[in-house]
């Protein structure tokens, strides 16, 4: 197994911890509270992991291109966070990570037209499956 697929399986294991440890922490406060206190544990974990992991060297090879895009993540990061906390605050766990995982279909749409990376009909059918299980689940009966 290459090394990003392993990666990409523990980051799996972690987000779905992530959701039920939150929805257990918004017990008795505000969702926007909730999500400001997680926040502040992820940056103070990231940049200790930050100075633990990159060289200082590296610093220097930042470019106004890198600062745009990852500036632009942060923001995009910052909007899927406010409304996934408000949504675990009041709905059921399972449902909104659920839903919250359809962004892969985003994703998929936005590699091919943005990123030019080639979606082959197998990747588009897990896409399908994806769809219609957010659907399946999160139709209240």
């Amino acid at each position: 197994m290459e090394k990003w697929v392993a990666y990409a399986f523990i980051s799996m294991f972690f987000a779905g911890f992530t959701s039920v440890i939150a929805k257990m922490g918004l017990a008795g406060i505000s969702a926007e509270l909730g999500l400001t206190v997680r926040t502040l544990f992820v940056c103070t974990f990231v940049l200790v992991f930050a100075a633990w992991a990159v060289p200082t060297q590296e610093v220097a090879n930042i470019t106004s291109r890198n600062l745009y895009w990852l500036g632009l993540s942060g923001v995009t990061t910052a909007l899927s966070w406010i409304f996934y906390y408000k949504a675990l605050k009041v709905g059921d766990v399972a449902t909104v990570a659920l839903i919250d995982k359809g962004s892969v279909v985003v994703a998929m749409l936005l590699a091919a037209l943005v990123l030019k990376e080639v979606i082959t009909l197998r990747m588009i059918a897990g896409a399908g499956l994806i769809v219609a299980g957010l659907l399946v689940i999160a139709k209240k009966p």
